[in-house]
């Protein structure tokens, strides 16, 4: 037994939660990184963007990967804020606004944003017309993402920023080294409590984001079925 878990006897717990923690944290980002790619897949098949797939890298830190999801939203918002401004630029007023119209048919909304695409990539499917209907009229772009953009952010900025997401194959203690540097009981409170944070608010605007994506891969082999 370490010497700070003698003067410290609720130190072993905590050291377990923190593990935990930083596990669960690592398993929520993987999944954000999934379904962002998934995303990114039906954007550039269907509306002609170039956006990048990402990748995890497990020899970097938490704030680098955080700064490598935050850069292709961002890039994502970019492009739904384009394709409306496409809309705009080609359409009569009217239409446009039939767009954002709840008492229009969706139907209706598609084939309208159909045409747009056909002026824009030369050759579109209805797919098209679906994505675009289903990215512009949700709150995917709007609030989902801003929110998941955001506690990125503070998490890339808070003290787990710095740790590296490499966690499977190291012994406990080199996990906590990496962790916290020098294993003390107020070293763990803090690191225990950031993360307990982060984590609760994280975790419910991934699975929001992920439903969100979700909803428009769905739509799509629906289409293409």
């Amino acid at each position: 037994m370490a010497l700070s878990d003698l003067l410290y006897p609720d130190n072993p717990k905590r050291k377990q939660d923190l593990i935990h923690l930083h596990q669960e944290l690592l398993d929520c980002m993987s999944t954000n990184f999934h379904a962002t790619n998934e995303l990114v897949r039906v954007l550039n098949e269907h509306l002609g963007c170039t956006i990048t797939h990402i990748q995890m890298r497990e020899s970097s830190t938490v704030k680098e990967n955080c700064d490598i999801i935050i850069q292709v939203m961002s890039e994502i918002q970019h492009q739904v804020q384009k394709i409306d401004s496409d809309m705009k630029e080609k359409l009569e007023p009217v239409l446009y606004q039939k767009l954002y119209d709840i008492k229009e048919p969706e139907l209706e909304k598609i084939a309208i944003a159909q045409k747009v695409f056909s002026i824009i990539l030369g050759e579109a499917t209805s797919t098209a017309g679906v994505v675009a209907i289903k990215l512009l009229g949700s709150n995917l772009l709007t609030l989902t993402v801003s929110k998941l953009i955001s506690l990125l952010a503070q998490i890339g900025a808070s003290v787990l920023g710095g740790i590296s997401i490499t966690i499977i194959g190291l012994g406990i203690e080199m996990i906590l080294h990496a962790i916290l540097g020098a294993v003390e009981r107020n070293q763990l409170l803090t690191a225990v409590r950031s993360y307990e944070k982060h984590l609760s608010e994280f975790k419910a605007a991934s699975e929001k984001y992920q439903r969100a994506i979700h909803e428009v891969t769905s739509l799509v082999r629906q289409q293409v079925q």
